[in-house]
This record gives C-alpha cells, structure tokens and sequence, in this order.
C-alpha cells in the first residue's frame, strides 16, 4: 500500500469486485482492492489443474453475461488485452438418438431447428424489449425505464420453468429449455425459475455466449490492468478476518457472501441486520471436474461438436427430475452436466492437437460425493469413446469448491439461493440491498442483486450506491 488511508477499500477480486472498485475510481476516488489469495480473479480464475500446457478454468468458462453486462461493454477492456472468442453455436443440447437442440445467434434460426413456432413467438419481442431492461434486469428493485417492457419480461420470468415449458411441442424445444432454465440449480417447478434461463437465451442472441482467450482469467487481468490505469492500488495476498485488518477508508464494499461478512464485520451490525443475514440461504453445491483430452470429444451430434457449451440431461423430463433429486439431498444417477469445450475455439488451451474438457453437475450442499464416473457416464451416452481420449483429470467436490474459495459455500457458485424469496431482497429485506446497518459498509457480492453471472453488476450496483450514500457523487 502506497497511502496510508483511502477514499474507498473494496475486499475480494472476483468480478464484482473489480467492477466495485473501477467505478469508483472512474469517480477520481482514491480506491484500493484486498484480495487474500495471491492472484485476483476470484471465479475468473485458469490454471494448469491436469497436465503442464492444459490451461483450465477453475469455476466460470463460459461468459454470456461478461459480454452483455451494461458496465463491462462499455470499458476498454480489448485495449487490456481481453479478447473473446465465439463458438460456431452457443450451446446444443444433445438426445438419445444422435439429434440435438441448438441456440443459435439467430431466433428465426433457433426456432426453425426446434421446428417449434413457439420458441420464435417467446424470444423476438423479449430480444427487441432487452436493450430497454438490462439495465433494470441487472440491478435492485426499482421503477424500470420502460415499464411496460419490464412488465412482458416479467410476466415470463416469474414463472416456472415447468409453466413455461408448455408453450413449446417438441422435444427438442423443451430440452432446451429445461437446460437453460437448470442453470438456476432449483427445482423447475419453482417460481421465477424462468428468470435466468431466458436471460441465458437472450444473451445468445443478442452477442453470444463468448470464450476469454487464453483462460477466464483474462477478464480478470484485463479489469485490473484498466482499473490501475485509473490510479487504482491492488493488494494481493492478503486475507481480511476483521475490520481491523482494513485500512482507514470512508467506504468498505465487501465482495463475499454474508456469512463471511458476519464473521469479519458482524459486530457492527444492528441486531436486526444480523439475523437476517443469519437466515440467508444457500443453495446446493456443484462437482466440478475438468479433462485433458487426447483429441475433441467425439459427440454423436455435429451441432454439439461446433458449441462451446453443451448442455447434457436429454429431456426436460429428466433434467427436472436430477434437480429435484439434488434439492431434496440426494445424488442423480444420471445428472444434468454442463459442459464447456473451450480448446476447440481458442487453441491457446491446451499442446498442438490436444483438448481440454471441464464440466460440472449439481449435488446437495457441501457434498463430499464423487461424480466422476456419474458425469462420464453421462458424457459417453452422446459421444461414444470419450473415455478413452482422456489422458488426465482434475476434480473439485463442492467441498472442496468452498475450500478453494470461500466465497462458494458449500459449493454454491451462484452466492446463495436464487428464488423468488431472495431475487431482489439478497442478501436482506432493505431500502438499498447493497447498504448493510453500519454507514460506510457495503456488500457488493452475487449474494446482492441481480445474482450470480461474471458481469460484476452486482459491484457496480453497489459502488453507485456508495458514491451517492457517502460521496455525494451521482
């Protein structure tokens, strides 16, 4: 540290961090950004999990929300040296039968392939109405832009993913969905279940679901390199378990999930404050596992072997059955996976002529399980010989997850259960979900609106809030 005092402190680097701490100091604050591992990055993080040259992502891989994130779009991150990718497809969905369903960048395209009308009716005028809401999407509980914009969204996305499923006729359209909607990792009978499948789809449509070059972490390294341009001070290696061990600042905006902010600040808190961060809930946790592959996953379908994400759990019957099995505690025989192939479009991966693989399933909180067999079953069932192209691979049980970042409990990625209960009221039920009891501390984490997603709204959201709250900055 360079100043002994500052205006602003942001502890943790992930995404929302580093969006924090940039909007900040674009506000010619003084601004410095803790994080206690030796690298920033948080969830955009990559490194050499299998065998020396195999560049892995270590949580996120695909960044749908990193390219269509209101902030991020509009800082010059290309001139730090991000550069993304774009698979031939988004993402396919493959079935028994060697067939598959595929989001394409066009929706006349995608709907044509699910020979579902249906699909097309859905999508258009939530494409056209997008640029209007993304904004409001993104961000806390507030008077929209375009209301009655919000309000189509809304109507759709505060359904089931089940409700939903029955506008479409065919199975291909409804495995899609069920896909899409599964990254929520609730039962798709819940409510609001929609909300982050048709944010998915609609980032595919409208730029992409992007692979960062050379690894996630170069987003990470592209925000940081603009944010000191600005004047910004990183400190790494350095783990905060308590106010004291924060510099003086007029603002502290924590990017980590409420159980941490209890343990580091909870003394400052009003009783009241306390217990609801106490009651917030978590959802359940991910296995995650990553491949070095002797050559491209053979998949059955030539769809899936042009995408950068696969989405495998056949019928939306089946998918919806896994995740009701994971929510009531118990392990899916055949689980949905998700599933990125990042070295087919950005050769930068993995030696000459070899892959990486890395996917994940859900599994109940803070399982210790092991679903390596479970997920290459899975694998295998659409592209057969797969296992035999594996030369080696690394696994993270949800567990273990946490243990390699704090910030995913139990081995929660998302930052705590998205439902209808906790979508606008993360991590508390306050005018600003972003202030906690205590002036000058804030909580800038997936854990706040609008959740989880490399796109560092939440951060951004926060560190307005700041400005307003503590500097009179606008």
């Amino acid at each position: 540290m360079t100043r002994t005092t500052y205006d602003a402190v942001v502890v943790g680097s992930g995404p929302n961090g580093l969006a924090a701490a940039i909007a900040m100091q674009q506000k010619g604050l003084s601004v410095l950004l803790i994080e206690g591992k030796n690298e920033i990055g948080g969830g955009l993080s990559s490194a050499e999990l299998t065998l020396p040259g195999f560049i892995h992502d270590t949580c996120s891989a695909i960044h749908p929300m990193a390219a269509g994130s209101p902030f991020f779009r509009q800082l010059p991150l290309k001139e730090h040296g991000l550069q993304f990718v774009y698979p031939v497809f988004d993402a396919a969905h493959p079935l028994d039968g060697g067939g598959a369903a595929v989001l394409k960048r066009s929706v006349t395209e995608t709907a044509n392939g699910l020979a579902d009308h249906a699909y097309r009716k859905l999508m258009q005028d939530l494409v056209n109405d997008w640029p209007w809401i993304d904004s409001d999407v993104l961000g806390p509980l507030r008077f929209p832009v375009d209301p009655s914009a919000m309000v189509r969204f809304g109507f759709k996305a505060l359904s089931s993913a089940t409700q939903l499923a029955r506008r479409f006729s065919t199975r291909e359209a409804r495995a899609l969905w069920g896909g899409m909607a599964a990254h929520g990792m609730l039962p798709l009978t819940y409510c609001a279940t929609s909300a982050i499948g048709l944010v998915l789809m609609l980032a595919g449509h409208l730029q992409g679901w992007p692979i960062a070059v050379g690894g996630s972490h170069s987003i990470a390294k592209a925000l940081a390199s603009y944010f000191i341009s600005l004047g910004g001070e990183i400190e790494t290696g350095c783990y905060i378990g308590s106010m004291d061990q924060v510099p003086p600042a007029r603002a502290v905006l924590f990017d980590i999930t409420p159980r941490q902010l209890l343990s580091i600040a909870g003394h400052r808190f009003s009783d009241l404050y306390r217990r609801q961060l106490n009651r917030y809930r978590y959802g359940p946790g991910v296995f995650k596992i990553d491949w070095a592959l002797d050559a491209p996953i053979p998949f059955q379908s030539s769809s899936c072997r042009q995408a950068g994400t696969i989405h495998i759990g056949n019928t939306f019957e089946e998918i919806a059955a896994a995740e009701l099995m994971v929510w009531a505690g118990k392990l899916p025989e055949r689980p949905f996976v998700l599933l990125a192939q990042q070295s087919l479009f950005d050769r930068s991966r993995a030696p000459a002529g070899k892959h990486t693989g890395w996917a994940y399933c859900h599994v109940p909180s803070g399982s210790r399980s092991n679903m390596t067999d479970a997920i290459e079953k899975q694998v295998e069932r659409f592209a057969p010989g797969f296992r035999e192209l594996i030369l080696a691979r690394h696994i993270f049980t949800a567990a273990e997850m946490e243990e390699f970042n704090p910030n995913n409990i139990g081995g929660d990625i998302g930052g705590g259960v998205l439902d209808l209960g906790q979508m606008f009221t993360r991590p508390a039920l306050r005018f600003s979900p972003y202030r906690t009891s205590a002036r000058g501390i804030y909580i800038c984490s997936s854990s706040t609106p609008p959740g989880g997603g490399a796109h560092g709204m939440c951060g951004y959201n926060a560190a307005k809030r700041a400005l307003r709250d503590i500097f009179k900055i606008k």
